[in-house]
């Protein structure tokens, strides 16, 4: 029988609780899972934080699966072992500078970073060895049989692999000593369990994108399973896992996920789904579905309401017609629809008068309302986000009204748990992204649809070590760490700079002059589910509201209270999930934040006068939230707050120093955090 891990690319992700965790969603846009201590799946997840108000680790499982989806386990009579080796890895101080989309290979060769002449992190460690050393990577770690678990810390360092590690004492945040943990239920799966959400570093912070001496503990790597049978013989296999940052509203869904940059990537260039693209093009004559191509589209166009202000991109969804009807007396109405997404600049090319700088059709925000890859600097100007060539292509043919409504329509060749996992992640746009980055619209990251290309194999690295500078993009796999190190680092900054971003809609071929987004300029948005931005509040009980400071039911600032980088690289873990709250009622969803750590925050209502100094104006004031320095105070709110402050403590946070010369303009050009 022919087994395969699934899914074939894992998101673990980080989270600061030392003891709970729970396991990754199967599906896309589902809640996650409750685990027991061994990793054994139960129902939806209750919390996602613990007493002490930490976020719980989410821990993705692996299945061995055979074509006709039958699970292998060690339940099997005909199994003698299952073997999994896992090997994470973070890259992140030994790459370059993020510098949106300069580096990136899909423009060509002269686009390369030496090309570019992109500069290094930690810039003085100048030869491969030094450089080699920035890398954290413990090795490849194994473990076998039923509830046994392993750790990706210096205590099990493989004998004769040339670990390495960050320092274990830092002057600012938090060491890393750990990317994670591996576990096996009850019948042998694999559960991977990524780091603790800690960044630190010897330097003051110096940049949004990577801060000299700091790292953090996000990673990815291969994972390998070897299967033996009770006859003696044995079968290898290999799948991914990425651990990437909190998803803090796992029931929202990017309007271009990262299964959508996956299947697009499949499609054009493996062959996945002849009948849509093949022989250089797209089959004109194909007939899509609208449950399955089309519907998740308008759905996500939807829910983007509940974490971003974005009324005119809600209107998509307001039924005007009915978009599954395909006759021809709908067509101009789906023609009228389809034109208002804005076409996708060509492929590679450079130039700036293109499509994606577009932004009004007829004085109306063209669609999606995010910022592009690049609407920061003025190399490779991308302003405006546009759907990837298969979901335009999908689109298009509804148009057209070449579609059908079967709601059984035939499932597309990709295993539900290989798009289920991924389908949870940023797919565009991509500067750089929230879990992984522009890197995977390469073909050259993958070894077959959905399934990354491994470099070397198990056993690939075990005299040589990771090495700092081989961009995987050129060819010949990946690396333990690839997939993450184009990321900031620490990782903290793509929540509190990658939210909003002011856009220039008026000249093509500028971003920015003299460092600040060039007026008139347009409210657009990065990735709202990953990193929401307008929030409705949540608290329904007198207790709740005495410690938000806020009616249920108003609009506010996710982040409220977080009032600099470094205050989100210190308490990250204070932000709210946000939660379908009427989940049983099928299309009246209802999302409001939950699990805020209020007690973290203090408030006061600042008068305008304050600000003007005309009295009058004091009788309207201004909610200021911000976090209380004397932590002492903090515990006097509450049982719940002591139990916070205590937990705080325990990380050991060391006072945070940014550069004297600061961190610069925020990439949207403005502070304000309204």
């Amino acid at each position: 029988m022919a087994l395969r891990i699934h899914p074939s690319v894992g998101v673990a992700r980080l989270g600061n609780s030392p003891e709970q965790f729970y396991l990754a969603p199967e599906k896309t846009g589902q809640l996650p899972f409750e685990a027991d201590p061994f990793g054994n799946k139960g129902e939806p997840v209750h919390q996602f934080k613990d007493y002490a108000g930490r976020v719980r680790r989410q821990g993705q499982a692996f299945k061995l699966l055979s074509e006709d989806g039958t699970e292998l386990t060690l339940d099997n009579p005909n199994v003698q072992s299952i073997q999994w080796t896992v090997h994470l890895a973070n890259k992140k101080a030994a790459w370059y500078q993020y510098s949106e989309l300069q580096g990136n290979l899909l423009y060509g060769p002269q686009n390369s970073y030496q090309q570019q002449k992109v500069p290094f992190r930690n810039p003085d460690q100048t030869t491969e060895q030094d450089r080699q050393k920035l890398i954290i990577d413990p090795g490849p770690r194994s473990l076998a049989g039923r509830r046994q678990s392993i750790g990706f810390d210096q205590n099990n360092a493989p004998q004769g692999y040339p670990v390495s590690y960050p320092p274990s004492t830092v002057t600012y945040g938090t060491a890393i000593t750990t990317l994670g943990d591996l576990l096996t239920d009850d019948l042998g799966r694999l559960i991977v369990l990524g780091g603790y959400g800690n960044a630190g570093g010897d330097e003051p912070l110096t940049s949004y994108g990577g801060s000299n001496t700091w790292h953090d503990d996000i990673s990815d790597g291969p994972v390998y399973c070897t299967v033996t049978y009770q006859d003696g013989s044995s079968e290898q296999l290999s799948a991914w896992v990425v651990v990437g940052s909190p998803d803090f509203a796992p029931e929202i869904v990017n309007i271009s996920t990262l299964s959508d940059t996956m299947f697009d990537v499949g499609v054009r260039f493996y062959n996945l789904v002849p009948e849509i693209y093949s022989n250089g093009q797209f089959n004109p004559d194909f007939k899509a579905n609208y449950q399955r191509d089309i519907e998740p589209l308008v759905e996500r166009l939807s829910r983007y309401q509940w974490v971003a202000n974005v009324q005119a991109m809600s209107a998509f969804n307001s039924r005007q017609f009915d978009y599954a009807d395909n006759s021809d007396a709908n067509k101009a109405n789906r023609q009228q629809y389809f034109s208002y997404f804005r076409g996708l600049n060509k492929e590679g090319d450079p130039s700036a008068d293109q499509p994606q700088q577009v932004l009004f059709k007829d004085n109306f925000p063209m669609l999606p309302l995010n910022s592009g890859s690049n609407s920061v600097s003025n190399e490779l100007i991308m302003k405006f986000l546009a759907l990837n060539e298969t979901q335009q292509f999908l689109l298009s043919q509804w148009a057209e009204g070449r579609f059908d409504s079967h709601c059984e329509a035939a499932p597309y060749p990709v295993n539900p748990l290989d798009q289920g996992s991924v389908g949870n992640c940023v797919g565009l746009p991509m500067c750089p992204g929230i879990e992984v980055t522009w890197s995977m619209q390469n073909p050259a990251v993958y070894a077959a649809p959905y399934r990354i290309a491994d470099e070397k194999g198990p056993n690939g690295y075990n005299s040589t070590g990771l090495t700092p500078s081989r961009d995987e993009c050129e060819g010949g796999g990946c690396q333990p760490g690839d997939l993450t190190k184009r990321m900031a680092c620490p990782w903290q900054a793509d929540f509190f700079q990658c939210t909003v971003q002011t856009v220039n809609f008026t000249v093509p071929e500028v971003n920015k002059a003299n460092g600040a987004p060039l007026p008139p300029t347009y409210y657009a948005y990065w990735w709202p589910p990953q990193s929401p931005w307008d929030v409705l509040t949540g608290e329904t009980t007198v207790e709740g509201q005495a410690t938000s400071h806020l009616p249920a039911g108003q609009q506010m600032n996710y982040a409220r209270g977080i009032n600099s980088f470094v205050q989100m690289v210190e308490h990250w873990s204070a932000l709210a999930f946000i939660r379908d709250n009427n989940s049983q009622a099928a299309g009246y969803p209802y999302f409001t934040e939950t699990e805020r750590n209020n007690e973290i925050f203090s408030y006061k209502e600042v008068g305008v006068g304050a600000i003007t100094g005309n009295p009058d104006d004091n009788e309207t004031t201004i909610p200021v939230f911000y976090i209380e320095a004397d932590t002492q105070q903090v515990k006097t709110k509450s049982a719940r707050a002591v139990q916070m402050v205590k937990a705080l403590e325990q990380r050991a946070f060391k006072a945070i120093e940014v550069a004297s010369g600061g961190l610069g303009t925020p990439r949207s050009g403005t502070r304000m955090r309204r």
